[in-house]
């Protein structure tokens, strides 16, 4: 009775590690084959920010820095759900379009622009944010202080440089503080970078205007 007790065992465990190695094998195959979908398909669970409804693609009219009484400030600003400039980060090989707005449909086709906040020459306080996918902002954590982002506009081309990193909760608003005493880049995402589905952590990056 105890050999065949073992014997009954030994063809039970030979069975669940063939079922485990078939199983990795149509789990690679699935990656190679269809990897870039799948992740696509991540990047729009693990969603950054809600806003509200984008209102498409349009003509951008010509916008134009200019000051006045009250500031600077720009001229035509961009209709939401356009895209406005590029967002370099060097460091990581990041050269992405920035759209102004933050639903998801905008974060499915590059870095949205919370439209609470300021434009690059505003003088205040900008914030940026994406995916935390391979082809946005996956490689957050290699950034380090004094790192540069590039924003080019339309209207001009402006450098920030990285002068720190927080992990907050999508809870702290007070960490991504909206003012304009200073020109801030903000840009974040999702956290942890590997996490599959929604996460309440952000993984912030401050920069401040160099040029």
């Amino acid at each position: 009775m105890d050999n065949k007790i073992i014997k009954t065992l030994k063809a039970t465990i030979i069975n669940v590690i063939v079922a485990f190695f078939i199983t990795g094998i149509i789990i690679g195959a699935i990656n190679l084959l269809a990897g870039d979908q799948i992740e696509e398909n991540i990047s729009i669970i693990n969603k950054v920010s809600i806003g509200v409804e984008n209102k498409g693609e349009k003509e951008v009219e010509e916008i134009q820095l200019v000051d006045d009484d009250t500031g600077t400030k720009l001229k035509n600003y961009p209709e939401y759900g356009t895209s406005y400039a590029n967002i370099e980060i060097p460091k990581i090989d990041v050269n992405l379009p920035v759209y102004f707005g933050d639903t998801l449909d905008v974060l499915k086709k590059g870095v949205g622009h919370s439209s609470g906040s300021y434009f690059p020459g505003e003088g205040g306080s900008i914030i940026y944010m994406g995916h935390n996918s391979k082809n946005v902002f996956r490689r957050f954590s290699e950034l380090q202080k004094g790192n540069e982002i590039i924003v080019k506009t339309s209207y001009g081309e402006y450098k920030y440089k990285i002068y720190d990193m927080q992990i907050i909760k999508e809870t702290e608003v007070d960490k991504v503080p909206v003012q304009h005493e200073k020109e801030i880049l903000m840009v974040y995402t999702c956290y942890p970078f590997n996490n599959i589905g929604y996460t309440t952590q952000r993984y912030v990056v401050y920069a401040e205007l160099e040029e």
